[in-house]
């Protein structure tokens, strides 16, 4: 999937995992009492932090990873209609 929107420095775009409609019992969850999804697919990816020493620092996740950030991690888009995250790499907890 190409996308033309590129995050520049260290940040990531990111498309949220949809949120849970029902609980592992089988009830269904009401859309007031939905969770933020906490993972993801990377979509996009910046070039990389720039270093004290003015080197940059190549990124750790890849377009196509699945991650785990903070619950509030990001600032919310829209973009040709879908809705993403873009956050920095250390909002990032793990890779999966």
């Amino acid at each position: 999937m190409a996308i033309n929107l590129t995050p520049l420095a260290d940040r990531v775009l990111v498309e949220p995992a949809a949120a849970e409609t029902k609980t592992a019992s089988g009830l269904y969850i009401p859309d007031s009492a939905k969770e933020k999804p906490q993972k993801g697919v990377v979509i996009a990816v910046g070039a990389g932090k720039v270093s004290e020493s003015g080197n940059v620092m190549k990124p750790q996740v890849k377009v196509g990873d699945s991650v785990l950030y903070g619950k509030y991690s990001g600032t919310e888009v829209t973009f040709d209609g879908k809705e993403y995250l873009i956050m920095r790499e250390a909002d990032i907890f793990a890779i999966i």
